[in-house]
C-alpha cells in the first residue's frame, strides 16, 4: 500500500531512553526531609501505608521489597533486587525513607 513510493511505518510502542539513574537522595540522608525521617523513625508503618497509597498499591505492600522494587523500576533507577532486599531487610525505615522522598521528588 504504498503512495508515491513511501511505506508506511507503523509505531506500535513509544521508544524509550534506557538510561538509568541513581536515587534522588542517599539511604541515610534524613537532612533532605526532617519529616520524613521523624516519620520513619517513630511511625514505620505509617509510612510504609502513605508510600503505598501515593503509588495505588495495597497498604502492607509499603513496607516491603515489591514496593522498593516497583519504584526502582518506575523511575528507572539502578539497582537489583537482591540490593532491594538488603536495603529493605536491613534498614526499613531508611529504606522507606529514601523511596517517600523519591515518590515527593517525582510528583
Amino acid at each position: 500500500m504504498a503512495q508515491f513510493g513511501v511505506n508506511p511505518v507503523v509505531i506500535i510502542n513509544q521508544p524509550v531512553s534506557a538510561e538509568k539513574r541513581d536515587w534522588d537522595t542517599g539511604l541515610c540522608n534524613c537532612c533532605a526531609d526532617v519529616g520524613i525521617c521523624c516519620c520513619g523513625t517513630f511511625c514505620t508503618l505509617c509510612l510504609g501505608c502513605q508510600i503505598a497509597g501515593s503509588m495505588n498499591e495495597c497498604c502492607l505492600c509499603g513496607t516491603s521489597m515489591a514496593m522498593r522494587t516497583l519504584v526502582r523500576t518506575k523511575y528507572r533507577i539502578t539497582g537489583s533486587l537482591c540490593g532491594d532486599w538488603w536495603t529493605t531487610m536491613l534498614c526499613l525505615p531508611c529504606s522507606l525513607c529514601q523511596i517517600k522522598r523519591e515518590i515527593n521528588h517525582h510528583n
